[in-house]
């Protein structure tokens, strides 16, 4: 079953002291976005109680899981993507898919906030890594390359560009290709892209141009989600297709075909689970709310205040034999 969405509005947008931007128009078969996107911090920064919410161009709240076009650019695949973590940082921040309004908050495991840890030879996180939105991997769908079912998650991506991009921009990216990990049973897609800003975007175009043009890095990507969950005392990740990276061709199928699912999704034509599909901007949507609704979300958060310090220990170097 196929939702369909309402055509998306051109807005000019205000300055915003915090914003992306996106540069767009609509024609007859040809779709650009041409938004802006801003964020706005609650609670203090490193504690449980932090959140970033987003803004569209107009200063109203807007969810980043619903209400972000997946499509920047639909006639040449370029797609929206949210950044829920900048390369070189540890703090386990991600797109809360069961609060309302989806904001940004770091996940937290064992009553405590977490932090992926540093497998030498890497530190933090090895790109920008974030998430397409409007998309969604059907934890009801039995994916059938890979045989497992999806992790109820919008798709991720990984970001490759030289930018080290803010938590919660909004960027423009072309895809290159993906990564298909087997994450505790569930398909958990890893999106290659690069953001279309970077100085070196148009020598890309799919993913033996990465193998090419940073040698190591595709081969680091995987080394990475392979052991990143070793020093919690978790097994080695396991990866489809033996660990091989799959083509851009490959890759845009999938992503569009999570889209699919997120259209069933926010169109309540599945359930939803505990996953949260409040949203502003989808008219046809049973989820759909007022900006006024939105706003009283956000209000009802804790105020924003002094970041809390990152513990001396999210520095610290693991290392174990292959």
């Amino acid at each position: 079953m196929t939702a369909h969405l309402p055509q998306w509005r051109l807005i000019s947008p205000p300055g915003a002291s915090r914003s992306w931007w996106n540069r767009a128009r609509t024609t007859e078969g040809e779709t650009h976005i041409n938004m802006s996107f801003s964020i706005e911090e609650r609670g203090r920064p490193n504690t449980k109680e932090f959140r970033v919410f987003f803004k569209n161009s107009e200063g109203k709240f807007i969810s980043p899981f619903h209400d972000i076009p997946i499509y920047a650019n639909e006639a040449e695949n370029i797609f929206h993507a949210v950044v829920e973590v900048p390369r070189w940082t540890n703090a386990k921040m991600e797109i809360a898919t069961k609060d309302p309004l989806n904001p940004l908050k770091q996940d937290v495991k064992k009553e405590s906030l977490r932090y992926v840890a540093n497998v030498f030879p890497h530190k933090g996180y090895i790109w920008n890594y974030g998430a397409i939105p409007q998309t969604w991997e059907d934890p009801h769908h039995q994916d059938s390359d890979t045989g497992c079912v999806g992790d109820n998650d919008p798709i991720d991506i990984c970001d490759i560009g030289n930018k080290v991009c803010s938590r919660g921009e909004v960027i423009k990216v072309k895809v290159l290709g993906t990564l298909a990990l087997i994450d505790e049973g569930e398909t958990d897609w890893k999106v290659i892209v690069i953001n279309t800003e970077d100085p070196e975007a148009g020598d890309f175009h799919n993913i033996d141009d990465v193998r090419r043009l940073k040698p190591g890095y595709l081969e680091a990507t995987v080394d990475w989600f392979r052991r990143y969950k070793v020093p919690d005392g978790k097994p080695e990740n396991q990866f489809a297709f033996n660990g091989e990276f799959k083509d851009r061709d490959f890759a845009i199928k999938t992503v569009k075909s999570t889209h699919e699912f997120w259209k069933v999704l926010i169109s309540k034509q599945t359930s939803a689970g505990e996953l949260n599909c409040m949203n502003t901007g989808v008219s046809n949507s049973p989820f759909c709310c007022s900006f006024a609704e939105a706003e009283t979300v956000v209000k009802s958060a804790c105020a924003s205040g002094p970041e809390d310090p990152i513990p001396s220990s999210v520095d610290r170097w693991f290392y174990y034999e292959k």
